[in-house]
């Protein structure tokens, strides 16, 4: 069976989302880097921060602030925050903390994102909903394009599908993240891919 080429799927909605409004998860700066020189070239896109599944609210404002600075000196977007909740993980990944990590604690997660995100798009009026989750090489861009389509159906707002880590697409954020000088994390944020890669 033929993967679906999501990277194919986004060029075809570029072509009918001229001057659309696009809110695009994002999980920092440096993988927002390259989506948003995709993105904003086609859509008016708003920058949407909801990770609770940050470890610490230090870490959380690190994130946050490096997100905003890049806005700012591109100013490729706009920028919609949400409280840092972390309760909302923590009930999440309930039962799931012993998950290896890329496993079915990630998967929620991407979804617990994704699904808040597409609320925020019905509510707030946004043509598109998508994230930036797929750029990077070690997130599952087949499962979380699978949730954001679901999720469009569920909330009645059109999904963007990505693969942002094809055409050299992470190797070009890190490109950017050193031309911004952007803080790079070494894990993904929760307390349990940070007990994996104990240097985080």
């Amino acid at each position: 069976m033929n993967k679906v080429n999501y990277d194919k799927l986004m060029l075809e909605e570029f072509g009918r989302g001229q001057g659309k409004k696009l809110l695009l998860h994002s999980c920092c700066a440096p993988c927002s880097s390259y989506c948003l020189q995709q993105t904003a070239a086609v859509f008016s896109v708003t920058v949407f921060y909801y990770n609770p599944n940050l470890d610490s609210r230090e870490e959380y404002e690190k994130r946050k602030s490096e997100q905003i600075r890049f806005l700012r000196e591109t100013s490729r977007a706009d920028f919609l925050d949400c409280d840092y909740s972390p309760e909302d993980f923590e009930k999440m990944a309930r039962g799931l903390e012993g998950e290896q990590e890329g496993g079915a604690r990630c998967v929620k997660c991407f979804r617990l994102r994704l699904e808040r995100t597409a609320r925020e798009a019905k509510e707030k009026g946004f043509d598109y909903f998508g994230t930036t989750l797929t750029v990077s090489p070690l997130k599952n861009a087949e499962a979380i394009n699978k949730i954001g389509f679901a999720l469009a159906k569920e909330y009645g707002v059109q999904y963007l599908p990505t693969d942002f880590k094809k055409r050299g697409g992470y190797l070009k954020s890190v490109e950017l993240s050193r031309q911004y000088n952007l803080y790079r994390q070494n894990y993904c944020g929760c307390k349990y891919s940070k007990q994996n890669n104990p240097d985080g």
